[in-house]
């Protein structure tokens, strides 16, 4: 392709496709961050205006220190988020790292993936993102998708890739929530159904649980040291789950909490019944390093698969 100067400015040129249709290029040379030399350059203009307003964006955006974004600004979506994911995704927490994986593989890239980041508008992602979204998720399910999305679009923001972040305070409608919560009558009917039906490790569980607010994956996490039934308290200090035990998210998920008799009685019920599992499977007891929670077969620390059956 054979280039030709044009006379308003040195850095543009003209060719002719193969039809003889005219079109315009600009070539920009410039030294990135460690002072080595490059060309920035972009064709298929329909008009020399075209060419020179990008052109004169290029110096622009270069003159203020945005090299990154000059250089990236034919990156695809798709090309991002496997960047962000393979750099980050050592600083986030399992599960979180489970959810934007799947929410990247499953959502994004196929609906985003193919889009220019720098080009991609608020109007295509309503479109191709959130409506299509609807169309197979909950509103709140779509909001998280919404927020993983943002979070990854924030990180190429700070990483001067991108300028702003377009897609803030973008509302998404959500379906009326139903009271998520049980009169005093409904809990001691659900307690005392409970107690009928269901083994000593899950009725306790629940008693737990509905005594406390304890997250499921906190009393899971619990170990006979974290209980004194002298003093009548529940220490927060671990979450547990099918990926194992980590620390809370929060420095405020590490917590003591007081709790009554009725549930003191329960435990050291619980805690007998343990003991003799433990002895019927040749293990003993060690009230320093074992989980509250236990598999009524094995005597081995347990995960919630079966409670969620139960509930």
């Amino acid at each position: 392709m054979k280039l030709h100067k044009t006379e308003t400015d040195p850095e543009i040129y003209y060719y002719f496709l193969k039809n003889g249709d005219k079109r315009y290029q600009y070539r920009h040379k410039y030294y990135d961050a460690l002072g080595k030399r490059k060309e920035k350059k972009k064709s298929g203009f329909d008009t020399e205006k075209a060419a020179l307003k990008e052109l004169l964006q290029v110096k622009a955006d270069l003159l203020s220190g945005q090299v990154k974004k000059v250089e990236n600004d034919r990156m695809s979506v798709s090309q991002w988020l496997d960047i962000w994911y393979e750099t980050y995704n050592g600083d986030w927490e399992i599960t979180s790292r489970i959810q934007r994986k799947d929410a990247i593989d499953n959502q994004m890239k196929p609906r985003l993936g193919k889009y220019v980041l720098a080009e991609l508008d608020r109007t295509t992602y309503r479109r191709v993102y959130i409506n299509d979204l609807l169309k197979s998720y909950k509103p709140s399910t779509v909001q998280l998708f919404h927020r993983l999305f943002s979070i990854a679009i924030n990180a190429a923001v700070e990483d001067e890739i991108l300028t702003r972040n377009r897609f803030t305070k973008i509302s998404i409608e959500q379906e009326r929530k139903l009271e998520n919560f049980l009169t005093p009558e409904e809990l001691n009917l659900f307690l005392h159904t409970a107690k009928k039906r269901l083994n000593i490790i899950n009725f306790t569980l629940i008693f737990l649980l509905a005594y406390t607010g304890l997250r499921r994956g906190e009393a899971f996490g619990l170990k006979w040291r974290n209980i004194d039934f002298n003093q009548k308290t529940i220490t927060v200090d671990c979450t547990r789950d099918r990926h194992g035990e980590r620390s809370p998210k929060t420095k405020n998920s590490y917590r003591t909490i007081p709790v009554d008799d009725v549930l003191v009685d329960q435990l050291k019920v619980y805690q007998k019944w343990c003991l003799e599992t433990k002895f019927a499977s040749g293990l003993k007891l060690d009230k320093e390093s074992d989980h509250v929670f236990i598999s009524k077969t094995s005597g081995e620390k347990c995960c919630d698969n079966i409670f969620r059956i139960y509930i």
